[in-house]
Formats: structure tokens, C-alpha cells, sequence
């Protein structure tokens, strides 16, 4: 079945969110019995990466097998709210960041459950550009990151090393880390993706040393080369420690489902069940929205041409 739909993105700020879900928890949103003409709700956290994700899975329910498709723009935290609530059915990538939440909602309430492996492995760290640790070598490792905070001070770091920091609702224990290490850095934050993904590009044009928050995958590694600064490793259990003493973990990333539409969401839960592809074509599709700027939509669509031997193993058949 094709159909050329447009997808309908809903835009809800994270505090606001709360509290509409939990006015509206008790609503039957979703009626996805079966195919053709019934809905799907996904969550589409604010990273270029899960909109990538978001961006092909519409595509294809919308296209190929005739569902209406809502995108609500909710980071984690908001995100296992409303997969709870039943106001998204499907939240594509998880990073982990919201334990508690997914302890409550996942092994006690048993309203949100696992829906797979994504097929993409997520690590964060800290990055500086590779021309600064060919110079000095020993800013690979905190120690030598420690001994070279000068280098890093700008007019914004108010006499320390500046750190950039990430956008407020990702998973982050930087600022933990830096105080738990004697680190001279101040965290100066970057807003969002696009505003740090903008400053490490000034930056990285005009060869001047800096150090940050960063993640793989991440589409713009193919156009910069950065390197990772070793902290101390991570281990279980170190991030339920005071202080935080141990950098961050290397995971595959995590699909939830509403439980309900896990259980009676038809061809639909089966199809975002099924969904796995690689770290590349991700990137391919999240360098195609961020990058060259095209619409989320579009994006889908350019990838979804060149891969239907890929997508079409996802389609449950009939």
C-alpha cells in the first residue's frame, strides 16, 4: 500500500508535557488493531539522530502500510511519561538515562516494555579535536586534560577551563565528574544539538583547542576528527555513587513500547518491533536533516529508495 501522507509532528515543551499526559492519562489515544486507517504515536526525542529514526519509521508506517502517523518532540524523561500514560505508543532510542523511570514504569507498573535493540550503540564521553591531541598527546587521558586547563579558558569560563556543555535534557554527569576530579573547568552550556554542534564547528574551523560533551553515533564525526579523553571507566553501579567518579557506558540503544500497544498494537507494534538498522544509516539519513538541511520527511524518503532491501524485512507480511 503506498500513500504519500504527510506526517503530523506535534511540538510540546518538557514541562508542559507533564502535566497535560497526567490530565489526559486515562484518554484511549490509539486504535491499531490492524492496517489501514488506524494510528500510531511515536516519540521523537530532540537529537538529529532520533529524529532519523522517527523520520523512516513514519515514513514507512505512513507509506507502506497506511497508518496515520502523530510525532509528539519529547525527550527522554517526557518520552517514558507518556509511553506510561498511553500518549505515545513507541519511543525508538533510549539511552538509559531515565533509570528510575524505567524501573517504575518497566518492572513495577509493567506499563512500558522493552521493544529491542535499535541496532545503533550509543557511548558518550569527552572529545577534543584531534589537531589539539596530536600537540599534547597527554590530554587523552583526564590527567593530562587536568594539567592543561589553561588552554581551554575563554571569556566565557570565568577564569577556568570552559567545558562545553550539553543541551539541559540529555543524560549527562559532567558536572559531577568535573568536581569529583578537581577539574579547573567551568561548564559553559550549549543549548542544544544545534547550538553545540555549531560552537565545535567554529571552533574546529579556526584550530582552536576545546573540549565537551559529545557522543557516537553522530553524523558530523565524519566531517571533524575528534578524539576521546579517557576518564575513569565505567562500571555498575559507579553512577549511583557520591561523588560520581567514572566517565559513561557503551550501550546498545533501547526501543519502549506502551504495554498495551505492545500487546494489541497489530502489524504496527510488529513493523517498530522489527526496526533495527545500522549505525551508518542513521547517520546517512541524520547528516541528510542536520547537514544539508533537508526536511525530515524528505530525508526518510531519500534513504527508504536505496534501501528497501533493508526496510522491507521489517514489514510483517501478511
Amino acid at each position: 500500500m503506498k500513500n504519500s501522507k504527510r506526517i503530523r509532528t506535534t511540538v510540546l515543551a518538557g514541562t508542559a508535557v507533564v502535566g497535560m499526559l497526567g490530565m489526559s492519562a486515562c484518554a484511549a489515544k490509539t486504535d491499531t488493531s490492524g492496517g489501514g486507517g488506524e494510528s500510531v504515536t511515536l516519540a521523537q526525542p530532540s537529537w538529529v539522530g532520533a529524529q532519523a529514526n522517527v523520520a523512516v519509521a513514519a515514513k514507512l508506517l505512513e507509506d507502506e502500510m497506511g497508518y496515520d502517523v502523530e510525532v509528539k518532540q519529547l525527550d527522554e524523561p517526557a518520552a517514558f511519561d507518556a509511553l506510561h500514560s498511553g500518549n505515545v505508543d513507541a519511543l525508538l532510542e533510549d539511552w538509559g538515562g531515565v533509570p528510575k523511570k524505567e524501573k517504575l514504569y518497566v518492572e513495577e507498573k509493567k506499563t512500558v516494555v522493552n521493544g529491542g535493540d535499535l541496532g545503533v550503540e550509543g557511548h558518550i564521553g569527552w572529545f577534543v579535536p584531534k589537531y589539539y591531541a596530536d600537540k599534547h598527546p597527554e590530554v587523552k587521558n583526564w590527567k593530562g586534560l587536568k594539567k592543561l586547563w589553561q588552554d581551554f579558558k575563554t571569556s566565557e569560563s570565568g577564569g577556568k577551563g570552559q567545558f562545553l556543555g550539553a543541551a539541559p535534557s540529555y543524560t549527562t554527569h559532567d558536572k559531577e565528574l568535573i568536581n569529583s576530579l578537581d577539574l579547573n573547568f567551568k561548564i559553559v552550556p550549549t543549548g542544544s544539538e544545534a547550538a553545540e554542534l555549531k560552537e565545535i564547528k567554529r571552533l574546529y574551523d579556526a584550530k582552536k583547542p576545546f573540549v565537551g560533551y559529545w557522543w557516537q553515533p553522530q553524523w558530523m564525526n565524519a566531517e571533524i576528527e575528534m578524539v576521546e579523553v579517557e576518564l575513569p571507566p565505567y562500571e555498575d553501579g559507579c553512577l549511583e555513587a557520591k561523588p560520581i567518579k567514572c566517565g559513561y557506558d557503551t550501550l546498545m540503544l533501547q526501543k519502549y513500547f506502551n504495554a498495551d500497544f505492545e500487546k494489541d498494537g497489530g502489524e504496527a507494534a510488529q513493523f517498530l518491533k522489527n526496526f533495527a538498522w545500522e549505525t551508518e544509516d542513521q547517520n546517512k539519513v541524520a547528516q541528510m536533516i542536520a547537514g544539508e538541511g533537508m526536511d525530515q520527511e524528505d530525508a526518510a524518503a531519500e534513504w527508504i529508495k536505496s534501501n528497501k532491501s533493508t526496510w522491507e524485512q521489517w514489514i510483517p507480511k501478511k
